[in-house]
Parts: structure tokens; C-alpha cells; sequence
């Protein structure tokens, strides 16, 4: 079995150190795939000449821990079928740039035991535009379940901090609902927005990382949840998206059907949890606009 030594990788109760700004260029023409790959069909994410074409928010998600300083030796890195989104969080500070070249900065905050044999690992990133202006803030969980097969991780005592958070939704009737068909290509459509793991797309990945066939990106689920909230509580304008947190309990399948349930919070928040028939797939989550 591989030892994490994370205890070794940063200090007491602290997050790690920042890492150096990594440069990241981008088109319209991205937009535009990411935005399709999430599931909208609102024009002013899909249709580059609608006079209020717009990035949809959750664009920066698959930046999450670019950059960030990690000592490999400490921590090992699982195969892409054994490394799975765990959680989730953005926070809107600015719109980003239709095109052009923004940087991000990340740093490790948090490595923990979860369950046997599997480690839980947090970044904090930061996105800026040209002009200086920090657009994004992002924390990013993710379960390592081994490095050369599921759950080959000694037990190891945790370090640094933790963002994850336990929410419970209230116990009454959901103060909105939304629901949205997963298309037999979903995956194949949002993996060409660079996040190409075997597991969403390949048979062999997918049993190898333990599923009876490719699932669904877990980012790929947090755009969906995104647009439907977005689209269903603030008519899909993109300048009151505030942020947005969310843990996948569950993966989704291709061909399903998600089903969102929202609690509203107070005047701009609302907890939810996504479903699909009677398995959650989405818990501990929030969505905050304007």
C-alpha cells in the first residue's frame, strides 16, 4: 500500500503557500463549448452575436489548483480513474473576459483521511483578468481512492485546514424545482473543455476506477446545477451568479434525468440537492446571487 506523508506538507491547521500565477488563454470559441457542454440553451451563453453574450460563471471551474506547489513525494497522484471531484465551490467576484489571457494562483489547503484507503485532498484558486481585477475564487475537494489501485492508501494523519462544510436541508416542500435530461453525449460534448479522464468516456477506465460504465464529470453535474439555478431563479442573468457550493454524494449516467430541489435561505440564498430518481447526487449545497 502508498503512504501519504501529508502531515509533512503543510502547516499546523494552516493552508499552504500560494503558488506562482499561471497563465491561462482562452477564445470564444470556448466559451462557447463549455457552455453547450453544461447543458444551457440560453443564447446569451451559446450564441456569440446576442447583445448580451456573456461567459456563463462557472466557466473558471476546471482551472481549480492550477499551479498549485505540491511535493508529489508527499502526495501521491492518483490515475485519472481513481481521482474523483469531490466538492465544490466558486465565488463570482467579477465577469470575466469574453477572450484573452487571465492567470490563476492556487495553493494546497488541506489533505484528510475519508473512508478507508482514500485520501481528501482541497485547493483554493484564484482567477485575475489583464487589468489586475480578481474575477474567481474557487476551492476545490477531490478523493485520491489510490495510486496504483482503489483504496491502496495507508491510513495517514491529516493537515492543514478544511473547507467542507455539512448542511441539511430544511424539512418542507423545496421552494423551487428543475429538472434536465443528461444526453448520451454529454460527457463527450464537456470533456472537449480540456478535462479529458478516461473514467466519463472509456469502459475499461471507468470498471477500472470501480463503475459499471463511464459516468458523468463532476464538474460537468456542477455546471448543470449552475444553469438550472441561474436560469430558474435569476433568468439566467450572469451578473447576479454570486457563488455557488456543492458535494457529489453520487455519480451521474449518461441518458439520466437530474432533478434539482431548492430551499430559499434568506432573500438570495437557497440550499439544494440534485437527485436522480431516488439517489442523490448532489448534497451540502448552496447557491447565492444578487
Amino acid at each position: 500500500m502508498a503512504t501519504y506523508q501529508a502531515i509533512q506538507a503543510l502547516p499546523d491547521g494552516k493552508p499552504g503557500p500560494w503558488g506562482e500565477p499561471v497563465a491561462i488563454r482562452y477564445d470564444r470559441r470556448d466559451v462557447l463549448l463549455y457552455a453547450v457542454g453544461i447543458g444551457t440553451q440560453d443564447l446569451r451563453f451559446v450564441y456569440e452575436g446576442h447583445p448580451q453574450f456573456a461567459v456563463f460563471p462557472t466557466f473558471a471551474i476546471r482551472w481549480g489548483g492550477s499551479g498549485a506547489p505540491v511535493d508529489t513525494t508527499l502526495i501521491p497522484s492518483s490515475p485519472g480513474p481513481l481521482n474523483i471531484d469531490a466538492e465544490r465551490y466558486l465565488e463570482m467576484l467579477a465577469p470575466l473576459p469574453i477572450s484573452g489571457e487571465v492567470t490563476v494562483r492556487s495553493r494546497l489547503i488541506g489533505v484528510h483521511p475519508r473512508g478507508r484507503g482514500n485520501g481528501f485532498c482541497e485547493y483554493e484558486s484564484l482567477v485575475t483578468d489583464a487589468s489586475g481585477n480578481d474575477c474567481v475564487r474557487m476551492v476545490n475537494g477531490s478523493f485520491r481512492r489510490g495510486v496504483e489501485k482503489l483504496g491502496d492508501i495507508e491510513p495517514f494523519e491529516g493537515a492543514g485546514m478544511t473547507f467542507s462544510e455539512k448542511l441539511r436541508t430544511p424539512d418542507r416542500p423545496p421552494d423551487f424545482s428543475s429538472n434536465t435530461l443528461i444526453s448520451s453525449n454529454q460527457a463527450h460534448i464537456y470533456r472537449l473543455s480540456g478535462d479529458y479522464n478516461p473514467l466519463h468516456i472509456d469502459p475499461e477506465s471507468a470498471s477500472f476506477g470501480g463503475f459499471d460504465e463511464p459516468i458523468l464529470h463532476g464538474l460537468c453535474t456542477f455546471g448543470h446545477c449552475a444553469h438550472l439555478l441561474l436560469e430558474g431563479l435569476c433568468g439566467a442573468d450572469a451578473s447576479r451568479f454570486r457563488r455557488i457550493k456543492v458535494r457529489f454524494s453520487a455519480p451521474v449516467f449518461l441518458g439520466e434525468t437530474l432533478h434539482i430541489d431548492a430551499w430559499a435561505d434568506g432573500e438570495s440564498r437557497f440550499q439544494f440537492e440534485g437527485r436522480v430518481d431516488e439517489r442523490t447526487v448532489v448534497s451540502n449545497a448552496y447557491f447565492e446571487f444578487e
